[in-house]
């Protein structure tokens, strides 16, 4: 386990296979740039072991299953070079996704808010509860979803992506997400929730490993720019939240 500022990553790896990823934050599991860090290096480090058959990403508690970027981080950037550094670090993660060689099943608890919906996204199969509503806040804030939108828009489309991003300060229930194609699956609690994921996982965990390896490259067939397009990405949200309108927004939040 790797703690970082009361946070945490950790990972086990089960003996048929299963590794399972887990984040925890105390601010309803959102994201500092170190959490990020730690937590693209354990989707690598997973996806490099050969005794891996599929991984398992998740979050701890019970409510909610990612707030996003950490507000605290995003006040104190002064410059353009660490706001794009911050940002890039959803980048790393969306990215360790897409080329990790196992099948990523995302368990989505909860609420899912801006930088959470990129995880779910970012992963291969996604199973959620029916609490686990989504929204992207970005434009609220005086930014915008850049470093996501390629895997969100990738698994829900342009429109349903338009409605989530335009509708900033509104949630939309699992079953819309269900609908557009974000989640596979979802169950009535947490406890269905699990029963289904690891269920699913020990199928995968018994397929052969090399069809799981060449399936996975085909799902992210066409996406070999996002090295470059999601750095590019960062840069714009890293400018953005210098702004006195975000910074005075961010601030905002802070004090509901």
């Amino acid at each position: 386990m790797s703690t970082i500022n009361d946070g945490n990553v950790n990972f086990t790896i089960s003996e048929e296979g299963i590794a399972i990823i887990s984040f925890y934050h105390p601010a309803q599991n959102s994201l500092p740039s170190q959490l990020l860090k730690t937590l693209a290096d354990a989707i690598y480090s997973c996806g490099a072991n050969p005794e891996v058959r599929v991984i398992i990403l998740q979050s701890g508690g019970d409510r909610t299953f990612c707030a996003g970027a950490s507000f605290d981080e995003l006040l104190a950037i002064k410059d353009e070079q660490t706001g794009a550094a911050f940002f890039s670090g959803f980048a790393n993660v969306i990215n360790a996704c897409r080329k990790c060689g196992k099948i990523i099943i995302a368990r989505v608890q909860g609420k899912a808010v801006g930088g959470g919906v990129g995880l779910a996204a970012a992963a291969d199969y996604c199973l959620a509860t029916e609490n686990a509503s989504v929204k992207l806040s970005e434009l609220a804030i005086g930014i915008g979803p850049f470093v996501i939108s390629p895997a969100v828009m990738r698994k829900i489309g342009l429109p349903a992506f338009s409605q989530l991003t335009i509708r900033a300060t509104d949630f939309q229930s699992a079953h819309w997400a269900y609908e557009k194609g974000l989640f596979n699956e979802v169950y009535d609690d947490i406890p269905a929730l699990n029963e289904a994921v690891l269920t699913l996982s020990r199928k995968l965990a018994a397929y052969h490993p090399s069809a799981l390896v060449n399936l996975k490259q085909i799902l992210w067939e066409g996406t070999g720019d996002w090295d470059s397009l999601l750095t590019e990405r960062a840069a714009i949200s890293g400018k953005l939240v210098l702004s006195e309108f975000t910074q005075q927004a961010l601030q905002q939040f802070l004090n509901k």
